[in-house]
């Protein structure tokens, strides 16, 4: 498919896309005419990269933990350590939304 077509599947513009590429997060193939050609497996790459970016992680930490993922080793020792920290800070803000609906349900009495 092309990166238009890769764009309306995933919700994400092309120019986001071109950039995923750059930073080695896709890696398309080329036509005789030099058009980007994406895969199904590039749908399911950026839908974990939206995840991981919304979970807080930065490009260059999801690009190592799909890397490590693609070789069968997911999460390599070295990115253990941030997947910990990354699900800590995850509880974290669960517990404060918590807290803060808890708050708000007390205003409104239930």
């Amino acid at each position: 498919m092309q990166i238009g077509k890769l764009a309306s599947l995933t919700g994400v513009s092309i120019r986001m896309l071109r950039y995923y590429e750059k930073a080695g997060l896709l890696h398309p193939t080329r036509s005789g005419t030099n058009y980007r050609h994406f895969s199904q497996q590039d749908v399911e790459t950026v839908r974990q990269v939206l995840m991981l970016n919304a979970a807080g992680f930065t490009l260059p930490v999801i690009r190592s933990l799909l890397n490590c993922v693609s070789s069968g080793s997911a999460p390599c020792e070295a990115l253990q350590v941030k997947v910990h920290e990354q699900l800590d800070v995850i509880e974290r803000q669960m517990a404060d939304l918590d807290e803060s609906r808890g708050l708000l349900q007390g205003l409104l009495g239930r």
